[in-house]
């Protein structure tokens, strides 16, 4: 457990803890305690005397939770024949991913996914809940196989082609929905991928704007792009990749002139926000306030795999936390850092402070 959690922790067993003694408990000279409670303070973690902590955030995240295969070769891939691989195998799925993410930046947080009645859909279950995340709401399908998805990396990391099996997903019906609608009006925040039927993105999206409960919404491949509704109503924060965004936009992207009139379009759909990924050019921004490209942070590539779930769980915390979206993308740029560093889809290093830190590394 890393020390800003062991201190949160002990001021939410007691608001009356002193300085000195939270430095016995963690091990920290009493200065860096009262640092870290300063930047505790600054991000609305810790509100005023007494160590009063803010309500804990409330999120549901809804579509994808499956395994990912990864066969990575190294040296050239040689199409039509066989390729020597080393496989690894973790749990995945976009919005699994960014549930676990939110809770590693300790974000109460749940899931609404489905999975098959076997060995997979229990490591997912298991995996996640030993995460910190709810899967009270997750459908268990006894006659349908849990999604995979698999991928074939090169030398470097990258993704040379991939593959999925999502059929259990198209088994998800509207009326699964408006059964379980008392779990998703509480929350603050509802994440939303792709993979789930389009009449659910549909009816989700309408009824959380009719209820003004802020959509963030990752559309996951370019194939399921198109499930998205015209109309982005209520949608906080959209965060396409460059070929996602020109479906959404119906325009070519060749340079960071046209992501912003591409956002441009996007917004006049209905998205507060937009965010375009852009792999290793970084990032391009858009709202009514601010718009603008930041450059990636620079770090050794391991696996590209999360990374953009990263990126989402961490510019979606951006906001929910107040911060201005420029900041929020930082701290996306920051959480795809992180994770381009590890095997795992999921950085283990993920954490408030951590990303706040790498965001001071790189941007100053």
């Amino acid at each position: 457990m890393d020390k800003e959690k062991q201190i949160l922790d002990y001021i939410r067993m007691n608001p009356f803890i002193s300085q000195q003694e939270l430095s016995s408990k963690v091990g920290l000279s009493r200065p860096t305690v009262a640092n870290y409670i300063a930047s505790l303070t600054r991000r609305g973690e810790i509100k005023g005397r007494a160590y009063i902590l803010r309500e804990e955030s409330s999120i549901v995240c809804i579509g994808g939770a499956n395994i990912d295969k990864k066969a990575r070769t190294n040296q050239e891939v040689s199409f039509h024949s066989s390729n020597p691989v080393k496989i690894n195998e973790s749990c995945g799925g976009a919005a699994r991913n960014v549930a676990e993410n939110l809770s590693r930046l300790l974000c109460n947080t749940s899931i609404m996914t489905c999975v098959g009645d076997d060995k997979e859909g229990d490591w997912i279950l298991n995996e996640i809940k030993s995460q910190g995340v709810d899967v009270s709401q997750v459908w268990v399908m006894p006659t349908e196989r849990t999604g995979i998805f698999i991928t074939l990396l090169d030398p470097t990391g990258e993704s040379v082609v991939s593959m999925d099996d999502m059929h259990i997903y198209e088994k998800m019906t509207v009326s699964m929905f408006e059964e379980k609608w008392s779990n998703i009006v509480s929350a603050q925040a509802v994440f939303l991928d792709t993979n789930i039927p389009k009449e659910c993105i549909s009816y989700i999206i309408k009824r959380c704007a009719d209820e003004q409960i802020p959509v963030y919404i990752d559309p996951a491949s370019v194939a399921k792009t198109h499930k998205l509704p015209y109309r982005l109503d209520g949608v906080e924060l959209l965060l396409p990749n460059r070929v996602e965004a020109e479906v959404l936009a119906g325009m070519k992207i060749d340079s960071i002139e046209d992501c912003g009139i591409a956002c441009g379009k996007i917004r006049e759909r209905g998205a507060k926000n937009v965010i375009i990924t852009l792999g290793d050019q970084g990032a391009y921004y858009s709202s009514s306030e601010e718009s603008g490209h930041l450059p990636s942070f620079l770090t050794d590539i391991v696996d590209i795999t999360g990374v953009g779930d990263a990126f989402a769980a961490c510019a979606m915390y951006g906001i929910m936390n107040n911060e201005p979206l420029h900041h929020a993308c930082q701290l996306g740029l920051a959480g795809a850092a992180l994770t381009l560093q590890t095997e795992e889809s999921i950085s283990k290093a993920l954490r408030p402070g951590k990303i706040y830190e790498v965001v001071q590394e790189h941007a100053g």
